[in-house]
This record gives structure tokens, sequence and C-alpha cells, in this order.
């Protein structure tokens, strides 16, 4: 002979409620967890940091990556062209980086190489006129568009600003500013993290 247990139905209730609300609370607790592992929305609409591996680049070659639909370039730099950098300074408009350093250079990289290590200019390839992107123009000597006395560096082919080396925009020209040195880190002697530093995400 089978013996039903039967439940009050008022206390039917408050169990129903009870696991209800035990559920809510795991569940909120589980995305709070699940949510500090992901980035944050604004970082995912802005784009991760690259990570770039250098050890096949060259002296004198340039390579291109994309970060945050932005070309960035990534120069080794010869001995050669980091002399001509000091001969310059009373050409470019801004030689020593001051001009609004929190957009244009982090302060790791406010110095006469603009860069972390002076053989490697890393840099937003983006005219600061008008947003056209510059081109290579590394050879020195008299060219079209260039000065007689050009010592290497960059050309916008849309308003005729002209860049150093090190990214510094000649005076004179319709860019205002130097280019953007973006935020980036070392992660080892051959590969550089694009958009983050020991602070963060850019």
């Amino acid at each position: 002979m089978s013996i039903e247990k039967q439940v009050d139905p008022s206390r039917r209730g408050l169990l129903v409620a009870t696991c209800a609300a035990g559920g809510v609370v795991g569940l909120g607790t589980a995305g709070t967890l699940v949510s500090t592992f992901q980035p944050s929305e604004r970082a995912k609409a802005a784009g991760a940091p690259v990570e770039v591996d250098i050890s096949t680049l060259q002296p004198g070659e340039m390579r291109t990556v994309e970060w945050r639909g932005k070309p960035v370039w990534i120069l080794k730099r010869t001995p050669e062209m980091l002399a001509s950098l000091p001969k310059l300074d009373g050409q470019v408009a801004d030689p020593g980086s001051e001009r609004n350093p929190d957009e244009f250079t982090p302060d790791y990289c406010i110095n006469k190489h603009r860069s972390r290590k002076p053989e490697i200019l890393v840099a937003v390839g983006i005219c600061t006129h008008l947003g056209c992107s510059p081109s290579t123009k590394f050879v020195p000597g008299p060219q079209p568009s260039l000065p007689d006395d050009w010592a290497g560096g960059f050309l916008c082919p849309c308003h005729g600003s002209t860049f150093d080396i090190a990214g510094r925009v000649f005076k004179n020209k319709p860019a205002p500013d130097n280019l953007v040195v973006p935020r980036h880190m070392y992660l080892s002697d051959t590969k550089i993290l694009i958009g983050k530093d020991e602070k963060g995400e850019a």
C-alpha cells in the first residue's frame, strides 16, 4: 500500500519561489563571471591589439599592418636614416613631438627617434591633414614634388605634406601635426603589440 505524501499548497508556492530566486541569483553570478573574461564593448568596437612579428624585417624595409581599420607602418631604419634626423630639427614643425602628446605621441616615444627602439618606427600611416595615406620616399636627393635636399621620408600625394623618417611634419605644410605614434609595446625583441602598452589598451 503506497502512501502519497501531500504538500501543503501554501508551502508549495514558497518552494517554487525559493527555487526561482536561487536560479536568478545563480544566473546573475554566472553572467558576472563570464563578463569579466570578455573585452568591453568599447574595446570590441574599437578593435583588438595586433601582434606583429618583425624578425624578418630588414634595415630600410617597412611593413604595413592593419589596426582598427588604419594602416600602421613598422619601419626598420638604417643608421643613415637615423643620422639624418638631428639635421632636420630646424626644418620640421614640431621637432620634439610636444604638440598634443596624448593624441599623437606616447610619452615613451617623445625622443629624437619618436620610438621605443631607435631603429624601429611605429606610426599610423595617415596624414594629419585630411586623412590621405602618404607614400614612402626613402631615397634621398632631388625628385618630383620634393626639395633638392630631401633626406628621405614620406610624401602625402593629396596636398603635398612631407614628413621625415620619424614621421615629423615639415614646416609650412598643410598637415598641422606629426604622424600619430600608436600605443605599443615589445613582447620580445622580435614581437610588437600595437594598440596596447603597459598602461592598458589604447
